[in-house]
């Protein structure tokens, strides 16, 4: 069965863009401008102290773990009240993934990820700007083995290992993302939290797993084994729309996607379940405002 996250991954086309490591001692302090990406920044040994907008400085030690969600600028320093460097000009970062300053006394492993941004509404509204999983954290066992994989990978300079690193990246995202979801009462988590709900992940799974299917809601709800008016208000409260609704706006958003990537309007409405070109259309018209092949020249004209 196709599960909703891995579903939605492989829909906004998320991929490790690049894993750095940086290693410092003595005095230092560093500003990282914001980046429209997802980020995480992993404290391999020694401690730190991160920086971010409207934020108290925050104090991180070896074994922490941090998710940036539309990544915001933020300092890391040895001292919160040390004025920052540019950390973009300070190092070689286009010939280099390793930067150092001073003596080895702190060591951070990070990594960014690119995405089509057309569909990440779903997975960035369900995430804070800020996600830490500090080491203590049950969670943290794992990460720090990831880690320890992903440090080796990138020294060592083997062959392969450009794709090893990114494959090692995408699972400590998935592992970070448990990891928040277990630290937060679930329905705060949003969609995420819904994904990994026993009962409504089902649901999310089996509609993710099958989209062309008519799906009713009492059918969903009794393959959950909860009543309709139960699964239903508890669909909405977790993911933020009704199931039936959430199904419609998932089957255009997999329609948007094929349209993108040259898909005819037949074809599309065959694969999401639409019986006619017409039901379609009228169906993507009622979430875009517009027929689908519309829709694209007005978008294509605008990028």
């Amino acid at each position: 069965m196709v599960d909703a996250l891995s579903d939605l991954f492989s829909l906004i086309d998320v991929r490790s863009a690049r894993c750095t490591r940086f290693e410092a001692g003595g005095s230092w302090s560093f500003s990282f401008p914001a980046k429209p990406a997802l980020k995480f920044v992993a404290v391999l040994r020694g401690e730190c102290w991160i920086m971010l907008p409207g934020e108290s400085p925050q104090q991180l030690a070896a074994g922490d773990t941090f998710l940036l969600a539309e990544a915001p600028s933020y300092v890391l320093a040895s001292d919160p009240q040390q004025r920052p460097e540019d950390g973009l000009s300070a190092f070689d970062w286009e010939h280099s993934d390793v930067a150092r300053h001073g003596k080895v006394e702190t060591v951070l492993v990070a990594g960014a990820f690119v995405f089509e941004a057309l569909h990440a509404r779903l997975l960035l509204d369900s995430l804070p700007s800020f996600t830490l999983i500090p080491a203590q954290d049950p969670t943290s066992a794992v990460l720090r083995s990831l880690l320890a994989l992903l440090d080796r990978e990138m020294r060592a300079e083997q062959m392969g290992a450009a794709m090893v690193t990114e494959r090692l990246a995408e699972i400590l995202l998935v592992q970070v993302l448990r990891g928040h979801v277990a630290r937060q009462d679930g329905s705060a988590a949003g969609w995420i939290g819904a994904a990994a709900d026993p009962r409504i992940g089902k649901a999310l799974n089996l509609v993710h797993d099958d989209i062309a299917h008519g799906w009713r809601v009492d059918e969903l709800a009794r393959a959950v084994g909860m009543s309709r008016s139960a699964f239903a208000a508890e669909f909405k409260t977790r993911t933020g729309s009704p199931p039936l609704d959430y199904l419609l706006r998932w089957r255009m958003q997999v329609a948007r996607d094929a349209l993108r990537k040259g898909g005819t309007v037949a074809a599309i409405a065959a694969k999401i379940g639409y019986a006619s070109e017409s039901a379609f259309s009228t169906a993507f018209k009622r979430v875009y405002g517009s027929a689908p092949k519309r829709y694209w020249s007005e978008d294509v004209g605008r990028s």
